[in-house]
């Protein structure tokens, strides 16, 4: 699979994805930020380490969980379903974070601590990957984010189908005018790869939307990027999140305009 195959919308340099001079990836690494999260956190990292180990083996991997603030035990629950996976290829941590860190600076603790890991291994060379507690990623989920990033990608993001009912996307307000819509884009299933990553400075440190300020910044450094890549990551339909300007924020605002009770996914951009 190339970039050219995948539903989603490239943008970026001009012309066809260039075949990276670096070589292929060689390192991947998970980052999962979590706060009171013991009731999902088994399946997020269980689903983490299963499509972690289909990638090839001499690909070196690596999954750093930050507990953030948690009151729940989430890191005791955390280290028992590591251990109970028995998956031991991949390096896992499961750090805690007391101080009062932005979401964006949370995600680069966990992205400083896979770097570590994950060296020697060049950073052009090594995909981080990003998803959320409350999120399952799919079996086929990293190896379908390298397809990309060996395609000469260097961000992908990702869409999301929820685990309940909800609704993403807009509709026409009353005046027949069309809102707009609602960007594909969520840190629960992004990728980048390390180098230009650590070109603009790793996730903002902004309070929510980090997804968003990394991919402009990478956007505006000249970085070619797939969105709405047809690379989908299942996660909670809660509309009481853990972070505040969130999708349980977003989830909230959309049910208070109109209740549903289908699951709704986005549609992925042709391109």
């Amino acid at each position: 699979m190339t970039a050219d195959h995948t539903p989603g919308r490239v943008t970026g340099a001009d012309g066809p994805a260039p075949v990276p001079a670096h070589g292929p990836v060689r390192a991947v690494g998970v980052l999962v930020p979590a706060r009171d999260e013991r009731d999902h956190v088994e399946a997020c990292l269980d689903a983490a380490l299963t499509a972690l180990a289909r990638l090839p083996p001499e690909i070196v991997t690596a999954l750093c969980l930050v507990v953030d603030r948690s009151g729940d035990g989430t890191g005791a629950v955390a280290r028992r379903a590591v251990a109970a996976h028995g998956h031991t290829r991949t390096t896992v941590d499961v750090i805690a974070n007391a101080a009062p860190l932005r979401i964006g600076e949370v995600r680069n603790l966990g992205a400083r601590t896979l770097l570590r890991r994950l060296h020697p291994v060049a950073p052009e060379r090594t995909w981080l990957l990003s998803t959320d507690a409350d999120s399952t990623v799919g079996p086929d989920w990293a190896v379908r984010h390298l397809h990309l990033a060996d395609a000469g990608v260097d961000a992908v993001a990702g869409g999301i189908e929820l685990d309940g009912p909800g609704r993403l996307g807009a509709d026409p307000d009353p005046s027949g005018c069309a809102r707009p819509p609602v960007p594909d884009l969520y840190a629960a299933n992004l990728g980048v790869r390390a180098a230009p990553f650590g070109e603009v400075g790793g996730f903002p440190a902004v309070v929510s939307g980090e997804e968003h300020a990394l991919l402009d910044l990478l956007r505006r450094a000249g970085h070619r990027l797939v969105t709405g890549a047809d690379i989908v990551v299942r996660t909670s339909a809660r509309t009481q999140g853990r972070a505040a300007g969130g999708l349980a924020d977003l989830l909230r605002e959309r049910a208070a305009e109109r209740p549903v009770t289908a699951v709704e996914v986005p549609a992925a951009d042709g391109g």
